[in-house]
């Protein structure tokens, strides 16, 4: 990753370990600043990719709000972000709905059936919480179906037809989501079904929410495009514009950190260390997933060949096959790029298995941090 001196984390970290880049978080906050300031877009944290909380007070600076999808995230926002809270679900309940509007400052329906239950809720907060109905353009960018929100029969956003005889009153913005992992362009081909199907609809709003799913920070982006989409949105309607990434805020901040356990032999040679992918990066059984190894190869690309596997009793836990320049051996580590988003909020103890510590590096002052270490307690109480 550029930017990031893996090298000196590896000296400097336990295994297993998150570790954060702050020079890099840093990076890409300058990033989207510039995009808010030359646009007048406002940019949220999505913290379903990433919740270090221990960060908000530097991620604050730049950045607007957060967006959450539940009554904790919310709270999680509420208290640690401390600037705007917008929340969305798929469905709430009406302790949900009755907490939300407590702790946000936008909330999200995801139909007209929920907006129009929970409105005697909602209308007593007007002026205080505004209202927004995610919509759903009907128009795939995605490559991967359990990514893509307008996948056929997808459960997220209102399609154009359900709003035949249905009243907007009392609602304030729109909000699509649709990219995931992507560049401009496919933002843009979105944007202008949206504004075709929708558009009508724009006038009587104060807000429009582009959703996440955008690589603004990453190498090749369009930048300059992005700004001009913005813009346009923005003086054709006259409201606000907001886009909320996860994955552009973290990208490229983070590694994971592990240690190789044993090596063993079953047709090939198998690594086991003390990461696992179902317990530690899920995207990789998910997706499916594979991540980037600091001074890893494809296999068959380098002389020693290896498949790495988790610690767990699950028989698929298996990470990938790499090859090496070096052979590995017991005590080794081995670091995996990119690991700051979605892997933190979705690891689990399936097993009893050690949560990595959470850590950060500091390049400009070469300071190491362990910002949480977890301990049997922290297994034992997530049950009963």
């Amino acid at each position: 990753m550029t930017g990031v001196d893996i090298d000196r984390i590896v000296q400097l970290s336990p295994s297993p370990a998150y570790v954060v880049d702050l020079g890099r978080l840093r990076h890409n906050l300058a990033i989207l600043d510039s995009v808010q300031e030359r646009s007048g877009a406002k940019i949220l944290l999505a913290m379903k990719a990433f919740s270090m909380w221990s960060l908000f007070p530097l991620i604050s600076r730049t950045l607007h709000g957060v967006c959450a999808s539940s009554p904790w995230e919310a709270r999680l926002g509420m208290e640690e972000f401390g600037r705007e809270v917008h929340s969305f679900s798929a469905a709430f309940k009406e302790s949900d709905v009755v907490e939300l509007l407590q702790v946000s400052n936008h909330l999200v329906f995801n139909s007209f059936a929920q907006l129009e239950c929970f409105r005697p809720l909602w209308e007593r907060e007007s002026g205080r919480v505004s209202i927004g109905l995610r919509v759903n353009p009907e128009h795939s960018e995605g490559h991967t179906e359990i990514y893509d929100p307008c996948a056929p029969n997808s459960r997220l956003g209102t399609p154009l037809k359900e709003f035949e005889g249905r009243s907007l009153t009392g609602v304030e913005g729109l909000h699509f989501h649709t990219l995931c992992e992507q560049l401009f362009e496919p933002l843009d081909r979105t944007a202008r079904v949206f504004e075709e199907k929708f558009g009508r609809y724009l006038h009587t709003m104060k807000w429009i929410n582009f959703g996440g799913g955008h690589h603004i920070t990453r190498e090749g982006y369009d930048i300059d495009s992005l700004i001009e989409l913005v813009k346009y949105f923005k003086a054709k309607y006259d409201l606000e514009v907001y886009l909320e990434p996860g994955e552009a805020v973290a990208i490229g901040t983070g590694v994971l950190v592990a240690e190789v356990l044993d090596i063993i032999n079953n047709g090939m040679d198998i690594a086991v260390l003390d990461v696992s992918a179902t317990c530690h990066m899920p995207d990789i059984l998910e997706m499916p997933y594979r991540p980037v190894i600091y001074r890893g190869f494809d296999h068959g690309e380098k002389p020693y060949n290896y498949r790495l596997g988790g610690p767990s009793c699950l028989a698929g836990d298996i990470i990938g096959d790499w090859s090496f320049e070096m052979p590995l051996k017991v005590g080794d580590k081995l670091v995996f790029e990119d690991m700051s988003h979605y892997t933190m909020v979705k690891t689990t103890t399936f097993n009893g298995i050690m949560h990595p510590h959470i850590c950060t590096y500091d390049s400009e002052t070469d300071e190491f941090a362990v910002i949480r270490s977890f301990g049997y307690n922290d297994f034992k109480y997530k049950l009963s």
